[in-house]
């Protein structure tokens, strides 16, 4: 079954669970003693996003909303390692874009096979065996493991084209696509009768090929919301190069133009910046006479050093001038493009915040909030007395005890770490 075209979608992820650490002894005959032997959790599963240059849609996510990576396998006795998760490699099209909950941009596979870990699995708890020592010699406590990531994401396609084909509809863009390249967009004598992006290589010469992208849906109004145009702007922001096609018999050629641009600059001032062509399509039979008069309002209201083409795509005239043009005006953006890239700067990172915590105290108890502390917490059983006496050891050592007892804390007072009521205990 073909697959609709669907390019933004929400999904939800949830790296793996690391697995618990074991607890246990050695018990053998004839071995007295033999000591804790608990082993580590396997670490939970990573999820990879890739991109795969064989897919062009995101239509599997539209049912697949909630991805899940395997967990870690609990440690297990004889200081056996549990196995890790298997991480989940998630396949998405060249050309998506991964943004987070707060709209901010986190990933952009524009490359073949690209990939990067969008969330990490949380790591296994280590098994009693670890925390043996010349003052602790039988631990009789593990950790658990840590969760995974949880991610609210927005994938979102933008195809990758050299150039990209905005008018109208029935101004011609299906069909002069389907000429100038291998594309079989399928058109129709009606408006929106394309309704996805299309794709099409077109062959310059031996040496040179050109991407070309036909934007479908373009109306007035289509940058807030009207119409089709609206939902795939999107795909032209990557584009080097439009061109701008105008039927011919439109009654005013000038308001046609002028109402794609003003879509264009309503949804990208750099949209609207980009190098552009216009084409008067469908000249075949068109008085010549009546044709320099179309020609001359045109160029009215173009901007300056915009080229004008006329051509006919159902008829194929003047289509080998247009792939020339197309080809000049691309060598002509590269080197501009080069000389803007600038000069590698040294890469500047804050400190680490992840040691930071912020003591609250509050009528029923201290509440302590901190990116590595909440983690000690979650790997630890507050059940087990042990556990929890380790757990204030680490405490004092991160300084944390101390905020608390300057902020008055007593024997037998709550303390919460983070929001989790599972890690709570009583000093």
């Amino acid at each position: 079954m073909e697959m609709s075209f669907v390019d933004k979608v929400k999904i939800s992820l949830i790296a793996g669970r690391g697995g618990d650490g074991k607890r246990s002894f050695r018990r053998e005959r004839l071995i007295a003693k033999g000591g804790p032997d608990g082993g580590d959790g396997g670490h939970g599963g990573d999820i990879i996003i890739r991109a795969n240059p064989n897919q062009n849609t995101l239509s599997y996510f539209r049912y697949n909303k909630l991805l899940k990576a395997e967990n870690g396998q609990p440690g297990g006795k004889s200081r056996k390692h549990g196995k890790s998760g298997e991480s989940l490699t998630v396949e998405v099209p060249v050309g998506t874009e991964v943004t987070n909950a707060s709209g901010q941009v986190i990933a952009d596979l524009v490359v073949a096979d690209e990939q990067v870990v969008i969330a990490n699995g949380g790591r296994g708890g280590f098994g009693n065996a670890h925390f043996t020592s010349s003052i602790r010699q039988a631990p009789n406590f593990a950790e658990k493991g840590e969760n995974g990531e949880k991610l609210e994401l927005t994938l979102e396609l933008k195809i990758i084209a050299d150039v990209g084909l905005v008018g109208l509809p029935n101004a011609g863009k299906s069909t002069l696509l389907s000429r100038l390249s291998n594309a079989r967009p399928e058109i129709a004598d009606y408006p929106f009768t394309t309704l996805t992006p299309n794709l099409g290589v077109v062959d310059i010469d031996p040496q040179t090929s050109i991407l070309l992208a036909d934007i479908p849906g373009l109306i007035e109004g289509a940058s807030s919301g009207k119409g089709l145009g609206h939902e795939f702007l999107r795909h032209i922001e990557r584009t080097k190069l439009i061109v701008h096609v105008i039927d011919i018999y439109d009654q005013d050629i000038c308001r046609s133009y002028l109402t794609i641009r003003k879509e264009l600059e309503a949804h990208s001032k750099k949209l609207a910046k980009l190098p552009e062509i216009v084409v008067l399509n469908k000249i075949d039979g068109y008085d010549d006479q009546l044709l320099e008069t179309k020609i001359s309002e045109l160029k009215s209201v173009l901007r300056k050093n915009i080229v004008l083409l006329t051509i006919s795509a159902q008829a194929g005239t003047n289509l080998a001038d247009l792939k020339f043009k197309l080809k000049d005006n691309l060598m002509a953006i590269k080197p501009k493009q080069a000389q803007k890239v600038k000069p590698a700067i040294p890469r500047i990172t804050l400190k680490d915040s992840s040691l930071a915590f912020r003591v609250t105290k509050t009528k029923e108890r201290f509440i302590v909030k901190g990116q590595r502390i909440e983690q000690f917490a979650a790997r630890t059983d507050f059940n087990n007395p042990e556990a929890i006496d380790r757990f204030k050891h680490i405490l004092k050592t991160m300084g944390i005890l101390h905020e608390l007892t300057r902020k008055g804390l007593k024997p037998g007072d709550a303390v919460l770490i983070g929001e989790d009521e599972v890690n709570s205990f009583t000093f």
